[in-house]
């Protein structure tokens, strides 16, 4: 991750990452009047007579605020209030993104525990549930502590807290798998602050023995008399030992927790610890010990970290969001240690589920058990919510803190209709990208988005970046922005190894149209169609461009290069819609004009396996001016006949039209209406009669509609080739790498045959 990246991210558009966002129209004089004066006096009035009427008529029950005093800020240490502000911005996005729970971050200028304590308690009217965050030890216990005591709404500090269930949930997995009994394990922790106090805490209400227990911090193991260096917290792991040192606690130890710092152990030690041990190296970004140095001296561990690049990842988004949302929901009094156990084992049971196949192709794999890899669920795992926030509201009703009863099946219903799979869909896609990484060539080399965006694409592992143009144009370019190119390949397609092997390829395919082998050569000057030649013949897995040229420009490279996919015979553009609750894929709004109705029936089932690959379920609606035959026109016959193509072709899919877009959308008209539909909730594939519907359609939804486009995604190609939208961002060129990985992972292009010149190499299959 660059420096430069991190700090455009904060300030590009809008600074910062949250914002207020009216949840009321004010749009006129009467709302003028409702949402202020004199309208307001009514809820103020209804609120002084009952104060629990504050969660009928204002934001507070779905409102958290984020406090800190910045003197522990991530691995930072005491940066300071203000500099810990994007920190706590960031966690405001978290809670929004995946519990949909309001939030405010508050920073407090001051070091003084009783500032901090008074402080929150002040906001006690204002919100319904606080989150505590980096908070030096031993001052976030007493802080903790002490608004538990004194204060009528949850209060959480995640650094102790979330740590500590989330491994919870990985360790009894863990156990089941090795076959141990928790009671009779020896655990060794490294790190002695407060994540580290809270989870050993965690894990004795568990089941583990305190004196099975071995703490040790920079000083070494925490032993029953040493003075230096302690505090009360640390206190209760002291325990009679002769052990002194880390090594020294390792040996036949059966699980280690590292909450400390990178390299902390080392491999010989872990090699002496018991048979089948578990290792939680925690420590961000670099662990205790890596997972490769493990596997070196112990082939029989069970590994957990804190990366995204490891198996079994521990992180805190699996935990507070969920356990305020449930907290929140069942207004909750406080977060007590019934509803933290409640989300350590929901988190256990949900990973020995089956994982929907939806979920692992959000992180490109086919298939997900129960294992030493997957001990705990993926953070993007949308069940999460309907397990956690569940399991913790009905705890608090079970332990009596909770002031609303919860009835766990209508609970799980609100919260599915709550939050839709939007919000993590191109996370998952990046995540499937990164899973096999592939060449992705970019014609456009020399433009400073491009470089950019490749070099996000090696950082996040998304991509192997190739990029097309003059080395000395692009060192110059990369200099400029700062940006590295040591693991970016750059060609230049004049003086290319393989540049008469392109000519001849490109030559062979269009003699017969009139090419000759000197125009091949002047064609093979144009970066689009070298491009072109490097996926034709396996020199790259896919190709992206079109961010300085017009859409024809871009795509007629490929279709005399590369062609369309003799399957298809037809090709289209489809865009994803990313809204907040929905993702609505629209086709096709790029190449065909006026398709037939053989064309459109293509063109629909093309875009419902695509959207099968992105782990949906398609339901289709074919759209028209009219509903089922209200209106007698060929241009509405032609869309119906489409349909009864599509039907022929698979007639497992959910289909119907022609139809209105509102139909397509509203249950209630096509339940009322049109009960004999095939559709019976709103459509998230939308195929256009004609490509002015289909353009003019997905530019209005995307600008005023408030969508994240991805695409065009180009459908139909014998190989991966895609098309910017001329003038993307630098995040919208990523995020269409990542969607050209997918589509040259979904093909299973073999290797071994890719570098044979003369003709595509491969097999044909893939995403039509």
């Amino acid at each position: 991750m660059k420096r430069d990246d991190a700090l455009e991210y904060h300030a590009r558009g809008r600074p910062g990452k949250i914002a207020v966002v009216p949840t009321k129209p004010l749009t006129n004089q009467r709302d003028l009047a409702l949402a202020y004066s004199p309208g307001v006096a009514e809820p103020c009035l209804e609120i002084q007579k009952n104060p629990e009427d504050a969660y009928r008529y204002t934001a507070k029950g779905n409102l958290v605020a984020v406090v800190t005093n910045g003197t522990a800020v991530l691995g930072l240490g005491n940066i300071g209030a203000l500099a810990g502000k994007p920190v706590m911005e960031g966690k405001g996005n978290l809670f929004k993104q995946f519990a949909d729970l309001d939030c405010f971050d508050l920073e407090i200028g001051s070091e003084s525990p009783d500032d901090v304590i008074r402080f929150c308690q002040l906001l006690e009217p204002t919100v319904g549930g606080i989150n505590l965050e980096d908070i030096r030890a031993p001052d976030c216990f007493y802080i903790e502590e002490t608004l538990r005591k004194t204060m009528k709404i949850p209060v959480f500090h995640d650094d102790q807290h979330g740590t500590a269930i989330i491994s919870g949930a990985a360790l009894l997995n863990g156990l089941e798998l090795v076959g141990k009994a928790i009671d009779e394990i020896r655990v060794v922790f490294s790190g002695a602050g407060a994540a580290a106090i809270s989870t050993a805490e965690h894990y004795v209400r568990l089941g583990v023995r305190r004196e099975h227990i071995t703490m040790c911090d920079r000083q070494g193991v925490i032993y029953e008399g040493r003075v230096e260096d302690m505090d009360p917290y640390k206190a209760r792991f002291a325990r009679p030992t002769e052990l002194r040192t880390i090594e020294q606690a390792l040996e036949d130890a059966d699980v280690f927790v590292g909450l400390s710092v990178a390299g902390a152990v080392q491999k010989e030690w872990i090699a002496r610890m018991a048979k089948r041990p578990i290792i939680f190296a925690l420590a961000n970004p670099v662990p205790e010990i890596l997972p490769d140095a493990v596997r070196e001296v112990r082939d029989d561990a069970i590994i957990a970290t804190g990366r995204s690049d490891y198996p079994n990842q521990v992180n805190n988004v699996l935990g507070f969001p969920f356990i305020f949302r449930g907290a929140l929901d069942a207004r909750a009094t406080t977060v007590n240690e019934e509803m933290k156990m409640a989300a350590t084992r929901a988190l256990a049971l949900l990973a020995r589920e089956d994982v929907p196949e939806s979920v692992a192709k959000l992180y490109g794999l086919k298939k997900v058990t129960f294992g030493p890899e997957y001990l705990i669920p993926f953070p993007f795992d949308p069940r999460v919510l309907l397990w956690v926030a569940p399991a913790v509201a009905w705890a608090a009703v079970a332990s009596g803190v909770a002031q609303e009863f919860v009835d766990i099946d209508h609970y799980r219903t609100q919260l599915e209709a709550r939050l839709g799979r939007a919000r993590g869909i191109m996370r998952g896609i990046i995540t499937r990208a990164t899973s096999d990484p592939k060449r992705i060539v970019f014609p456009e080399g020399e433009d400073p988005k491009i470089i950019r965006a490749a070099q996000i694409c090696v950082d996040e592992g998304i991509a192997y970046p190739v990029l097309l143009g003059r080395p000395e144009t692009i060192e110059r370019v990369a200099r400029e922005y700062s940006i590295p190119l040591e693991e970016i390949e750059v060609v230049d397609p004049a003086t290319a190894r393989r540049r008469d092997d392109y000519v001849r390829y490109l030559w062979e395919r269009r003699q017969r149209k009139g090419l000759s082998l000197g125009e091949a050569q002047q064609r093979l000057a144009n970066p689009n169609y070298f491009g072109c030649c490097m996926v034709a013949l396996g020199d790259a897995d896919a190709m992206l461009s079109g961010v300085n040229a017009t859409y024809p420009e871009t795509i007629r490279p490929a279709l005399e290069t590369i062609g369309a996919h003799p399957k298809a015979g037809i090709l289209s553009g489809m865009y994803m819609l990313v809204f907040e609750k929905r993702v609505v894929f629209c086709g096709d709004t790029t190449v065909t004009i006026d398709p037939t109705a053989e064309q459109l029936a293509q063109i629909a089932y093309a875009a419902s396996r695509i959207v099968q690959n992105f782990g949906e379920t398609p339901r289709v609606a074919m759209l028209s001016f009219s509903n089922f035959g209200s209106v007698r026109h060929p241009d509405a016959a032609k869309v119906a006949r489409a349909v009864e193509l599509l039907r022929e072709r698979d007639p497992h899919l959910v289909v119907d039209g022609e139809m209105q877009a509102d139909t397509a959308f509203d249950e209630a008209i096509q339940r009322e209406r049109y009960p004999f539909s095939r559709l019976k909730e709103e459509a998230n594939v939308l195929i256009f009669p004609n490509l002015s519907a289909g353009n003019i359609a997905y530019k209005l939804l995307n600008h005023l509609g408030g969508a994240t486009a991805i695409g065009p995604i180009l459908v139909g190609m014998r190989r991966p080739v895609h098309v910017l939208e001329q003038g993307a961002d630098v995040q919208e060129i990523v995020n269409m790498a990542a969607v050209a990985v997918m589509d040259a992972q979904a093909r299973g292009r073999s290797a071994d045959d890719a570098r044979v010149p003369g003709v595509p190499r491969g097999r044909e299959a893939g995403i039509l």
